[in-house]
């Protein structure tokens, strides 16, 4: 009898550890709830005075507080550490939200992020200015893009799409009305059509107009027709719809100046005009020329696209460029309109000066992270706006078929646009097989 116990005890151990270490690699949350929070909860608390020494987020005492210390509480006076406020565990972390002492500003606590990752044994920290004096630590307990799960309720509303997951768990989301221009760069099969499909599929859902610029022959955005307002699939029709659109920014304009306010949001409801989105798949196919015949059209783009980026948030019409490289070896005025695209998310990259392109004149210390985003996980990108914070991001996998079907089932929000008709695309017909390439 004794020795079934000791055989069931250990089996117990043996297929409890199993379970666990299951858990831990295949359900990451329910292991970070039972076993990870828990034990990182119980680091933190009992290093959190001496990490914050020697990480070197500490502040000498006042005058009267040492004063105090030595004369009247008869104890030696130790340096001041950022003042824990607030814990909370999350379903994929630990949030702390500190107050600092005087002497120590955010930039301190971003400075030590790797440290304190590596001595409470977390995943990744994330440092967040929530007001004057109070910083919120971000902790991830293990690496929620290995499998990307969008939270239930990200939604698109309003002018925000949600299209990726943070490395901190929550959604990210493309919020036109902060950051109306954009860029995104990254290598061939690094993410940036799966972004993209991602971003029509929310877009598709609210009630604005997109119109496309794909000069590969439309072979991304084709399969979006029905909810497309206008589509260029060459560069002749990407100067006509450019001239368009700059038109339309134009008499929009007019119509600010007739009611007296500077923005569209101003206007009432029933006489605001709607948000246009351009979506351009490869920007190199509008600056790139092989023929000096050609040069005219390319100033005509070029111009147009510079004058949009410019003046045109407060219109509306915002600006989705996506490009592999985007310097000055495209030509003139691409460092001009590259200036006017504040948000920017890079995808892995095959030289530094790329990432560099998207990411230095915002956010310098973003550039390392670009660089080293492996191969093997497509979709990971680096994002950033004109605030100059960063994060990690990566897009979930959604199939060209089922962004179509979104478009199909939305295609009823298309805005009537008269001055977008001429280059409204025609709706495919269903393929019923593979035609021939040589004729």
């Amino acid at each position: 009898m004794a020795d079934l116990t000791v055989w069931l005890e250990a089996t117990g151990a043996l297929a409890g550890a199993s379970g666990v270490g299951y858990a831990k690699y295949r359900a990451p949350r329910v292991y970070w709830s039972l076993v990870g929070m828990p034990a990182t909860w119980g680091r933190f608390a009992f290093s959190y005075r001496s990490t914050m020494d020697v990480c070197g987020l500490t502040v000498q005492p006042s005058g009267l507080r040492a004063f105090l210390g030595r004369h009247v509480a008869r104890r030696e006076v130790q340096p001041v550490a950022p003042k824990i406020r607030r814990v909370r565990g999350t379903s994929t972390g630990l949030r702390v939200t500190l107050r600092l002492p005087a002497g120590l500003e955010p930039a301190d606590v971003i400075a030590s992020t790797e440290r304190l990752r590596h001595a409470w044994g977390v995943h990744a920290v994330r440092v967040v200015v929530t007001k004057p004096g109070f910083v919120e630590l971000r902790m991830t307990g293990y690496d929620v893009l290995r499998r990307v799960r969008m939270p239930r309720k990200a939604q698109p509303h309003g002018m925000a799409v949600p299209v990726a997951l943070r490395d901190d768990g929550t959604a990210f989301e493309r919020d036109y009305r902060n950051a109306p221009m954009a860029l995104t760069l990254g290598a061939n099969n690094s993410g940036k059509s799966m972004y993209q499909r991602n971003l029509v599929k929310g877009l598709a859902q609210l009630p604005v107009a997109l119109v496309g610029m794909d000069c590969k022959r439309g072979v991304e955005q084709s399969p979006f027709a029905p909810r497309l307002s206008a589509l260029a699939t060459n560069p002749d029709d990407a100067a006509s719809l450019a001239d368009v659109l700059v038109a339309e920014m134009e008499a929009r304009f007019d119509l600010l100046h007739l009611y007296g306010v500077s923005d569209i949001w101003e206007l009432p409801e029933e006489l605001r005009p709607a948000p246009i989105v351009v979506l351009i798949d490869e920007i190199a196919e509008l600056f790139l020329i092989s023929r000096k015949e050609d040069e005219d059209r390319r100033t005509r783009i070029v111009t147009a696209l510079i004058r949009l980026a410019q003046m045109a948030r407060a219109v509306c019409i915002y600006l989705e460029v996506c490009a592999q490289r985007f310097g000055h070896d495209l030509g003139k005025g691409a460092t001009m309109l590259r200036a006017q695209l504040t948000g920017r998310v890079v995808h892995r990259v095959n030289d530094k000066e790329t990432a560099e392109m998207g990411l230095k004149d915002i956010a310098p210390t973003a550039v390392p992270a670009a660089c080293v985003i492996p191969a093997n996980r497509p979709g990971t990108a680096v994002a950033t706006d004109a605030s100059g914070s960063w994060c990690r991001i990566r897009t979930p996998q959604v199939s060209r078929d089922e962004v179509a079907a979104v478009c199909r089932d939305f295609a009823h929000l298309v805005p009537d646009l008269p001055f977008l008709a001429p280059l409204r695309p025609s709706i495919p017909a269903p393929a019923v097989g593979a035609p021939s390439l040589v004729k």
